[in-house]
């Protein structure tokens, strides 16, 4: 890890928790519009269903984290900046383990007889894996350099 100011560092955290803020409530809006629409047009579709309630899932949870941490953000010394990398880091091979495991769903979801509530739910989690997956690339990039 290169050399990094402490108030730097602060408000690159402080950037990526309000692009995943953002991110959380674009999901909430997006899985809850679709839903709304299909219950509003009396339409049935496994696919949007079970794509709708991942994202509005997953995006309630990011916006739960980002409330935990907003709080608890302060400045880090070389230590705690070392760790928030090495973290970063994990998230990251945790981010490409949802995007492989969204695929393995989808794939599998049509594979077992078309499945299209598990297709939706596995291209949810491809889109969301991949979303963190930047997020966190994003800062570690800021970091290391």
């Amino acid at each position: 890890m290169s050399f990094m100011w402490a108030d730097t560092l602060l408000s690159a955290e402080r950037a990526l928790l309000l692009r995943l803020l953002t991110w959380g409530a674009l999901s909430v809006l997006a899985g809850t519009a679709i839903l709304a629409w299909l219950r509003l047009h009396g339409r049935s579709s496994a696919l949007l269903e079970h794509f709708a309630l991942q994202m509005a899932g997953w995006g309630g949870l990011e916006l739960a984290f980002v409330a935990l941490s907003w709080r608890s953000l302060a400045p880090r010394d070389l230590s705690a900046a070392t760790r928030l990398d090495r973290l970063l880091w994990l998230n990251a091979g945790l981010d490409i383990g949802y995007v492989v495991v969204g695929v393995s769903l989808a794939v599998v979801g049509w594979r077992l007889g078309r499945r299209l509530g598990m297709v939706g739910a596995g291209i949810a989690v491809v889109v969301q894996g991949a979303a963190l997956l930047l997020l966190d690339l994003l800062l570690a990039s800021q970091i290391s350099r």
